[in-house]
């Protein structure tokens, strides 16, 4: 059989090419990459190293459509921030959500056989009109972009990489297309596996004053599954004023803290306030006096700002805001407000913010913290290595990324379960298989 050309953007690790050349494979075809697409140079130094082509362009916004060489199947896994819930969720109002637009463009003038493409499950009931819609009008715009001007027969799933025998839940949503049928997605095989079949054993571990101080506080088993922030409560998390990480503090000031945590979130305190509800306000003085009655509640206050766990600020007021791609919404500082307490939410400013069970899984992995989960190993706390990460996505052992620690967790944090994008694939490759048969065209040809 002649080769499947595909062209891959955002490419990333190249996860989803993986997936799509072996299912590809497993039906007789040869498929060759004529193009790929990704701005980070780390991304294309780690393509480079595992794949064997040489065409690859940066930002897809520069590159003309002449630029671009024939193919049958274009993949992207375009940038996910604006649907996601770790982004402002702005959608196509930001640039980055305009990205759909450019495949929209390349699939118009070049009308290949098919395309995969993959985003985070927000996407789905992003831009709600009605609450009870099942998809949100970003997906029903991209739905009616492929499907009625473009004309392909189109099917979307949100798929759990769990299902497919990987220890991390990481539900994504794909939406493929073809000239002939309409794939069928549909997954029913549960395959759990749990965290420890994927890790090594025996490494270093972490020896520092954050693991000293979980260590004073909690046993190695009690801290399975715990995560350490201070954005959230029950039972699974640790605040960091449980273990005193950024210095001691009294058991009433442990109480305030933790009444504090609760309230600023309830809703009466924005009309009281005088803002749009938000999920954490800062409270001034007399508001905090309503709930927590001390003597010397200011000094219990101020202590904790200075020591870190609180923050002394104006409370924010929404904005909305309108651009020619539509309605923004943003949070700044009303100055015209007096200054509360609020708490300190940056998980990133501890040296660990979730330790991982190995009998259990592993959460989504995302690009600003897969570095900062932690695994029980030789008696200790160590961080997930670059193997684990991969081995996560599903990545077969002989994929290795050649770059710094920082730049390989952003991109493991960004990239496809490899073995869902075989299931993707393989539905779409039955479809081509079949036609391109009962055709007997040349696969440039269809």
């Amino acid at each position: 059989m002649p080769k499947v050309k595909f062209i891959d953007l955002f490419a990333g690790l190249g996860g989803i090419r993986l997936g799509f050349e072996k299912s590809f494979a497993e039906l007789g075809f040869e498929t060759e990459c004529v193009m790929s697409s990704e701005i980070k140079p780390y991304a294309v130094e780690t393509l480079s190293s595992n794949f064997n082509h040489d065409y690859f362009v940066g930002d897809i916004f520069d590159v003309k459509n002449e630029q671009i060489p024939d193919f049958d199947f274009l993949l992207g896994g375009f940038p996910c921030q604006t649907f996601s819930a770790a982004g402002n969720r702005h959608g196509f109002a930001e640039t980055r959500g305009t990205l759909f637009f450019e495949i929209e463009r390349i699939l118009r003038d070049k009308n290949p056989y098919g395309f995969i493409l993959e985003n985070v499950e927000g996407l789905v009931k992003h831009d709600l009109e009605n609450k009870n819609d099942k998809i949100g009008r970003t997906l029903s715009t991209i739905l009616y972009k492929l499907k009625d001007e473009l004309g392909y027969n189109v099917s979307w799933k949100v798929l759990d990489s769990i299902d497919f025998g990987l220890p991390q839940s990481r539900k994504r949503i794909f939406i493929v297309g073809t000239k002939d049928e309409t794939a069928n997605l549909d997954f029913s095989a549960k395959l759990f596996k749990p965290l420890k079949t994927i890790l090594e054993n025996g490494l270093e571990t972490i020896k520092s004053d954050f693991t000293e101080k979980l260590f004073k506080h909690f046993e190695m088993e009690d801290l399975y599954g715990k995560s350490i922030k201070d954005k959230r409560g029950g039972d699974n998390n640790i605040h960091s004023w449980d273990i005193g990480i950024k210095g001691e503090v009294s058991d009433e000031q442990i109480v305030l803290l933790n009444k504090l945590f609760k309230e600023r979130r309830k809703k009466h305190w924005a009309e009281k306030i005088g803002i749009d509800w938000m999920d954490g306000m800062a409270l001034t003085l007399e508001q905090i006096s309503t709930f927590n009655k001390s003597d010397n509640l200011k000094v219990l206050l101020d202590d904790l700002v200075k020591k870190g766990y609180l923050r002394f600020e104006h409370p924010k007021k929404l904005v909305r805001e309108e651009t020619e791609n539509g309605e923004m919404k943003y949070r700044v500082y009303d100055e015209t407000k007096p200054k509360g307490y609020n708490i300190v939410t940056g998980k990133l400013s501890f040296e660990i913010n979730k330790i991982l069970d190995p009998n259990d899984i592993a959460p989504t992995l995302v690009a600003t913290d897969v570095s900062r989960l932690a695994v029980p190993d030789n008696g200790g706390l160590r961080r997930l290595t670059i193997r684990e990460g991969l081995r996560l996505f599903g990545y077969p052992e002989w994929y290795e990324i050649p770059v710094k620690e920082t730049e390989a967790f952003d991109l493991l944090g960004n990239t496809v379960a490899v073995p869902v994008v075989e299931h993707v694939a393989n539905q779409v490759a039955q479809i081509f298989k079949a036609n391109y048969q009962a055709k007997d065209l040349p696969v440039e040809a269809v």
